[in-house]
């Protein structure tokens, strides 16, 4: 009996110890609690019972975990570089001044990073590295010289399609091998806002869509490839490729579907079998080529709209680009060489005006009051009697301009 106590009052004894035990890591565990559990969470945020709070506990974990996404958003910016845009230009013969010009403008307003690649007959290549050397910013842009490359075997047939080194531009996801993206646009372009904001395109188009034009025209009564074309086209009047947005990665995965074999082929398998199939039956060269093979893969194709690549076609014949009525032109395409003669005023008070501006001198008065000056001389042109749409967005470029600086000062 004595030893049924003795074993009795040691288990009892025992049970206590334990007890106390307990009740001394619970009061150790709730006084590191602040500290321990949150680094414990930041460490695994998967662990068993990081989600197990309740009420200001969960309040609590919420807030700090935006804080701490807050600062390594911060961190990321500072470490890793602005995603780079990428812009192509293809320039020939006279092209240097008119190439200069729009890479000035896109320069003027644009926000992330620029890396241009100019691919340029080799004679050309000293004259441009002299001007932009005297202007470029490297922490805003960079930019490469390439001499102009065609397919050995078929060279000189390319050269000589449409314009010189025009059908360069087809050639693009093939040379640019390590680009992911791409903005290409002819030299006869200009920029009244951000690349940025046409870069942005990229970030809307769906999983089949790999490249980004506009219309070739608004009106099909004053439509070309729906009045004269002999080859297929894209849509109801064609689209223009003077300013074209890629994803080249997309492009040179694609197989795409054609009218000469059951086969799909690959971008860089299609390009000469096309020339070939309708070399007769086209007008505009590698356009002609660009239409006919979205017209067989039309889902692949992001159509923006008139005013990213307003032409004179849009008002020569009165006012049919509605969007650029509401919000003005976003990007102005001189195209037939309406810089350079008197036909179109309008068109040729733009570039003027920002060719002649210098950069740093305040583009209101330098640029924009000037220029608004020449266009109300233009009103007399079925152009020049919307003369209001080819500042309207130049004007917001410019005030959005000041108010990005201010809030960065």
């Amino acid at each position: 009996m004595r030893r049924f106590a003795r074993v009795a009052l040691l288990c009892l004894g025992c049970g206590v110890c334990s007890l106390l035990y307990g009740f001394s890591q619970l009061a150790l565990s709730l006084e590191q609690e602040p500290g321990g559990g949150r680094e414990r969470q930041a460490r695994d945020p998967a662990a068993p019972g990081a989600r197990r709070q309740a009420g200001g506990g969960r309040a609590a974990a919420g807030s700090a975990g935006r804080g701490e996404a807050e600062a390594g958003r911060y961190n990321y910016m500072k470490t890793h570089p602005s995603e780079k845009m990428h812009l192509a230009v293809v320039a020939c013969g006279e092209r240097l001044e008119e190439t200069v010009t729009m890479l000035r403008s896109a320069i003027i307003f644009s926000i992330k990073p620029l890396q241009f690649h100019i691919f340029a007959e080799d004679q050309l290549h000293e004259s441009f590295k002299n001007i932009l050397d005297g202007f470029i910013s490297e922490e805003k842009v960079n930019y490469t010289l390439y001499p102009i490359t065609f397919p050995t075997e078929s060279a000189a047939e390319w050269k000589k399609l449409f314009k010189p080194c025009a059908s360069q531009r087809l050639f693009l996801p093939l040379i640019l091998k390590n680009v992911d993206s791409l903005l290409y646009v002819d030299t006869d372009v200009l920029f009244l806002r951000p690349v940025d904001d046409i870069w942005s395109f990229l970030g809307k188009f769906n999983s089949t869509q790999i490249a980004a034009m506009a219309p070739e025209h608004e009106e099909p009564r004053i439509g070309w490839y729906n009045r004269f074309a002999r080859h297929p086209y894209y849509g109801v009047t064609g689209i223009n490729s003077g300013v074209m947005l890629m994803n080249m990665t997309r492009i040179r995965r694609k197989y795409f579907k054609n009218d000469m074999t059951p086969v799909r082929l690959q971008w860089g398998e299609i390009l000469m079998p096309l020339l070939k199939k309708y070399k007769l039956n086209i007008t505009w060269g590698d356009q002609d080529l660009l239409n006919i093979m979205f017209f067989h893969n039309p889902e692949s194709l992001y159509v923006f709209p008139c005013q990213w690549n307003y032409r004179p076609d849009h008002c020569i014949y009165g006012s049919n680009c509605k969007e650029a009525e509401e919000e003005g032109i976003f990007i102005l395409h001189g195209n037939r060489g309406v810089y350079h003669d008197d036909k179109q005023p309008t068109f040729r008070a733009v570039y003027e005006a920002i060719k002649n501006y210098s950069f740093g001198d305040d583009l209101v008065h330098s640029l924009l009051q000037p220029l608004e000056l020449e266009l109300r001389k233009t009103a007399h042109t079925y152009c020049g009697r919307v003369y209001e749409v080819f500042v309207k967005q130049l004007t917001k470029s410019i005030r959005d301009l000041y108010a990005r600086r201010s809030k960065g000062r």
